[in-house]
């Protein structure tokens, strides 16, 4: 493949581009983003790559490149595709074991040798527009990917441009376009094909297949470095979905999700990442558990609780404790000393939500001063109690949240005996199991099964925008009938207005 020098000056890729991949990701940029590619990861001919030693998600990108033919610097958006010589098909494969690693920069988890195979013929935009491009992609034969640039959220020119901005593009630069829905993970032994082609253009040009065939490496990762690690979210993302990850796992092809696998009384297996919080960070909790009661779950609410700073939210595995009601001789024998009520705010653990079963007894204390403190210095995300608090006011200072059904002056003795820790409790109507996921803001408080975490974060943030959007149009005079819920027209109107990133505000 000729692409005017024999090792590009650098290889630039795309994170978010087609409108297929935005709904899945459920994650809508206003701008390009961007990461480089290092010239060690190219693969001109396809060939073989190798899956690290002791990792399990290498996922297979189909793209289009673009390959430059003249310096572009501070060009137009309608100038940028004059600059492009040459189109062809790419790989952009990554790892998602190691994801986590770089926060986005994707040194690693796309860095690797071999990770950009590209070609293997390139073709001349001479006659050809931007929108003119079909990318495909075949796992083992069959057709996985299929899309074509003029749905791009950011066409071509636009790229050419934006990057120009910040520095020059070379004679030879690559720049990786984005990939289609479709992208998923791939085994050793499978074969991935890529063709672009141009197929309304005169004589119908392709790059013909570029073609990966995966092996397993013997090389495993160092304790020197990262080292791979994998959780819920990691594998849903990298599978395309929920349901592409337990159809994976139906046919033997993928791990189980660590919320399936792991006991109920372990925590430390909360498929709660980074990249959940940042999908929840604007997302209510009725919008949650809207998408749960979708699911069959309509008893999740911790009810009658409220929150001791307006505003306040909290987000967190659970760590539960269970008082029972108050006899005599069960608080004599353990109601004293280190007793399950001090040793669930001694041992609560950083980002943990401490949920507490006090029956729905508001007329007594369950959580003071002194032991809300010792949640906020552990570091503690929340407590959660559908009892009393005691020392409101005091409390009420820190920066913990507390959700309780208010205040009471009484001290521990007169209706509980604190009992156990870390077992399943019922909070406010709630069946709480150790790890599950607690999740409050003003309206109330829920409880997220693990299992779902992930598909009901994504599903609840793609609906937090719908509302958003639906509020625009009700603000702009539109009648509440058919746009919610929005019927088929207005969810063309929605999915066309997104989809352009534009807000026209218009009635269909």
């Amino acid at each position: 493949m000729s692409i005017g020098i024999d090792t590009p000056g650098k290889i630039i890729a795309v994170h978010l581009n087609y409108p297929s991949r935005i709904a899945q990701r459920g994650r809508s940029p206003e701008f390009p983003s961007y990461f480089f590619k290092p010239a060690s990861s190219l693969a001109p001919t396809g060939g073989v790559v190798e899956r690290p030693a002791g990792t399990e998600l290498l996922a297979f990108e189909g793209e289009i490149a673009l390959v430059i033919g003249k310096p572009a610097r501070w060009v137009a958006p309608d100038q940028g595709w004059a600059h492009v010589a040459q189109v062809t098909a790419a790989n952009d494969l990554g790892l998602y074991d190691l994801r986590a690693a770089d926060k986005g920069s994707n040194v690693r988890n796309k860095g690797g040798d071999g990770y950009t195979p590209i070609g293997p013929v390139a073709i001349p935009t001479d006659g050809i527009g931007e929108g003119d491009w079909r990318v495909r992609t075949w796992v083992n034969g069959v057709l996985v990917q299929e899309d074509t640039s003029d749905t791009l959220e950011f066409p071509f020119g636009q790229l050419v441009a934006d990057l120009s901005q910040h520095m020059t593009l070379e004679t030879g630069d690559v720049i990786l376009t984005g990939t289609p829905a479709g992208s998923s993970v791939v085994l050793p032994g499978d074969v991935v094909e890529v063709e672009v082609d141009a197929p309304h253009a005169a004589g119908a040009p392709t790059s013909g297949r570029l073609v990966t065939t995966v092996t397993q490496g013997e090389h495993a990762f160092g304790d020197f470095g990262n080292r791979p690690k994998v959780d819920d979210l990691q594998r849903i993302e990298a599978w395309g979905s929920a349901e592409e990850h337990a159809a994976a796992v139906a046919a033997g092809r993928a791990t189980a999700l660590d919320a399936e696998t792991a006991g109920a009384d372990d925590p430390a297996g909360s498929p709660l990442t980074d990249e959940i919080r940042d999908l929840l960070a604007d997302v209510a909790v009725a919008t949650v558990s809207a998408a749960l009661r979708k699911r069959g779950y309509v008893d999740i609410f911790i009810d009658g609780v409220h929150p001791n700073h307006e505003g306040d939210r909290i987000l967190g595995p659970a760590k539960t404790l269970r008082f029972i009601p108050f006899r005599p001789d069960l608080f004599t024998a353990h109601g004293g000393g280190f007793n399950a009520q001090k040793r669930a705010f001694d041992t609560v653990n950083p980002g943990e939500v401490l949920v507490i079963e006090a029956r729905g007894v508001r007329d007594t204390g369950t959580v003071g001063d002194v032991l809300a403190l010792r949640a906020q210095v552990r570091g503690a995300a929340g407590i959660v109690t559908d009892g009393g608090v005691r020392d409101f006011a005091a409390v009420q200072e820190f920066d913990i949240p507390v959700f309780s059904q208010g205040a009471h002056p009484s001290v521990l003795g007169r209706r509980h005996v604190p009992w156990e820790t870390d077992v399943t409790i019922g909070c406010g109507g709630a069946a709480v199991q150790p790890g599950d996921i607690i999740f409050g803001d003003r309206d109330g408080v829920i409880v997220i099964p693990p299992a779902l975490l992930a598909e009901v974060a994504t599903e609840a943030a793609a609906q937090e925008r719908a509302d958003a959007w639906i509020a625009e149009q009700v603000a702009g005079g539109a009648p509440v009938d058919g746009l919610f819920p929005m019927n088929a027209e207005w969810r063309a109107q929605y999915e066309a207005e997104t989809a352009d990133g534009g807000h026209t505000g218009a009635k269909p």
